[in-house]
């Protein structure tokens, strides 16, 4: 694997982090964060492929981003379950 994608990949799951985040601001929770944080992963995992290596040409290379964007995908929403169920929300009082 090439080091650049490993790098670059880092930022890309802080903003999936951050738009998981603001999607619980808006009432978003369950088994349906866990999809929407799969989802962005991919999305931007299979964009920021394209982005850096252009349009694959044949099908190995479509395989290798569509792998790259479901591993970006399963890491930020297995991340997001493991933080969730080990460190779990503390209550704050009410204002």
């Amino acid at each position: 694997m090439d080091a650049s994608l490993v790098v670059g990949s880092i930022p890309l799951i802080v903003v999936i982090f951050g738009l998981v985040e603001f999607s619980k601001s808006l009432g978003l929770a369950g088994k349906w964060l866990t999809v929407f944080s799969l989802l962005l992963g991919l999305a931007f995992g299979v964009a920021y492929q394209i982005a850096t290596a252009g349009t694959p040409a044949n099908f190995a290379g479509w395989f290798t981003v569509v792998i790259f964007g479901l591993a970006l995908g399963l890491v930020t929403s297995g991340f997001y379950d493991f933080a969730n169920n080990r460190f779990p929300a503390i209550p704050t009082e009410p204002k």
